[in-house]
């Protein structure tokens, strides 16, 4: 990720464009939870206030990787960078959805949001909406609370993205809230904080009671590695599919936003979870079954 000349927005770097397949072979029906598409800016303008600029990630470049991968499934979340215009993300899966693809949208929403755009998202294929709370101050819990009274009546979830070492209260919060909830990135927790950090533990016992699902998704944001296979994940990602595999999902995080390091290839990321779930049975609960109870595919 770099800097432009006079910019003090980040501008990251493209995805590997030339994504390998994976070494094991990826069951029928398999999901790509977590990834988004980006641009062109002149079409979908980014918000002023945002903390990094993508390059273009078009709708075309997602379906590629997905071939490659032999995905068949997917979800796109909104990113930070549209605030709450979801159109893109309405546009991509129309597209898709007019392929006979069979993809799902996760949106950003304002707390007060109309039912009548509820509406719109819900016919264009959302079942979601994500939370940033990885930064306080960002968004006051009662907002959250609110929300998800409203979410339930439809039977989606809120997806969060949050560094549960750093969230106070996780646990009694989470177990509060009348819809599914969602852990991006397996906590989004540094693996230099060890698997005894209250915060994670937390996480656990979220699971092991039905309370979250996880996104095993990420694992290059929480090493301190800079290559795969990111060996120092794997521990982390053991324990979140042995505390509940029911509870498990896999997301690709492509195009990979706001992340400084070695680009990884999508082949790569995909074949850790052959190590992170060497059985093929349980791969097939993480890469099909799970997905399609959450997202109703």
């Amino acid at each position: 990720m770099s800097d432009k000349p006079g910019n003090s927005i980040p501008v990251c770097d493209a995805a590997d464009p030339f994504p390998r397949a994976p070494g094991f072979e990826v069951p029928a029906g398999a999901c790509d939870t977590h990834a988004h598409v980006f641009g062109p800016a002149g079409v979908y303008p980014y918000s002023p206030n945002r903390s990094y600029t993508p390059p273009d990630a078009p709708v075309g470049a997602y379906l590629h990787l997905h071939q490659r991968l032999g995905i068949e499934r997917g979800v796109l979340v909104q990113p930070s960078v549209y605030g709450t215009d979801n159109r893109l993300q309405l546009d991509a899966l129309a597209y898709l959805r007019g392929l006979g693809k069979n993809y799902k949208g996760v949106a950003v929403v304002d707390a007060d949001i109309a039912e009548a755009e509820l509406d719109l998202l819900q016919a264009g294929g959302h079942c979601g909406v994500r939370m940033n709370l990885l930064f306080k101050g960002g968004i006051a819990w009662g907002d959250v609370e609110a929300l998800a009274e409203r979410l339930a009546r439809r039977r989606w979830h809120l997806q969060f993205l949050i560094d549960v070492s750093t969230f106070d209260d996780l646990e009694s919060r989470i177990r509060a809230l009348p819809v599914p909830v969602v852990i991006d990135h397996m906590g989004h927790m540094a693996c230099d904080q060890g698997l005894d950090h209250p915060g994670f533990q937390a996480l656990l016992r979220l699971l092991q009671d039905g309370q979250a699902w996880v996104k095993l998704s990420g694992a290059y944001r929480l090493s301190a590695q800079e290559y795969p296979p990111y060996s120092d994940v794997v521990p982390f990602a053991r324990a979140l599919i042995e505390a509940n595999v029911e509870r498990c999902v896999w997301g690709s995080d492509w195009p990979h936003p706001h992340f400084s390091r070695p680009m990884p290839n999508d082949g790569d990321l995909l074949d850790l979870l052959a190590d992170w779930a060497p059985d093929a049975a349980v791969r097939q609960k993480i890469l099909v079954d799970n997905p399609a109870r959450l997202y109703g595919f």
